[in-house]
């Protein structure tokens, strides 16, 4: 997906979650927006950890060699969209020819390469590990946002790289200088 020309597109920005979203599956996440165009929208959830699986083990599955992989990376839930799948969600300074370069600091990448160079301490400054990603086909986003859906914020890559995952649904919301319990899930009409 390519980014939306026009000021419409929300690549780049942080959807958070209303407090009143009914899915359980999105409940209280803040997800990062990879791509947000006419085709529709991909995003990685960046405050939910995969509990059953770690960094080491996954390696071990795909046949990558250990290196020196810590547990301290660890497995996040990017979203119900192919959840076997792999994606990298990296500070700008990595970037092979599969990247997607969101902005001039965050990139994805969804190739083994990008997880054998984290293994052997050759990956990007900073990243996250998503299996999975959320996505949207053409103009839902849009319908989700009106309906009182979600909120959406710029993003930073303190945010999206901090390992406290516990309040980040929290502080993705102080961004916009918004008190959590003033939010209501009526929508407003003028």
């Amino acid at each position: 997906m390519s980014e939306a020309s026009d000021d419409t597109s929300l690549t780049g920005q942080l959807l958070i979650a209303m407090p009143q979203m009914m899915d359980p599956r999105f409940t209280r996440t803040v997800i990062y927006v990879c791509a947000h165009n006419e085709n529709g929208a991909m995003g990685l959830v960046i405050n939910r950890l995969v509990g059953a699986i770690t960094f080491p083990d996954l390696l071990e599955q795909l046949g990558v060699a250990r290196g020196n992989a810590s547990d301290e990376i660890k497995v996040h839930f990017g979203g119900p969209v192919e959840s076997a799948r792999g994606f990298v969600l990296h500070s700008g300074e990595y970037v092979q020819d599969s990247s997607l370069q969101v902005n001039d600091s965050v990139a994805l990448t969804a190739t083994i390469d990008i997880l054998q160079d984290m293994a052997s301490g050759n990956g990007p400054r900073r990243s996250l590990l998503a299996l999975g990603y959320a996505g949207w086909g053409p103009g839902q986003l849009d319908g989700e946002i009106q309906a009182n859906g979600w909120l959406h914020a710029a993003a930073d890559e303190e945010l999206i790289f901090d390992k406290s995952l516990d309040d980040k649904w929290e502080r993705a919301i102080a961004k916009l200088g918004i008190d959590i319990s003033m939010l209501s899930g009526d929508a407003g009409h003028a």
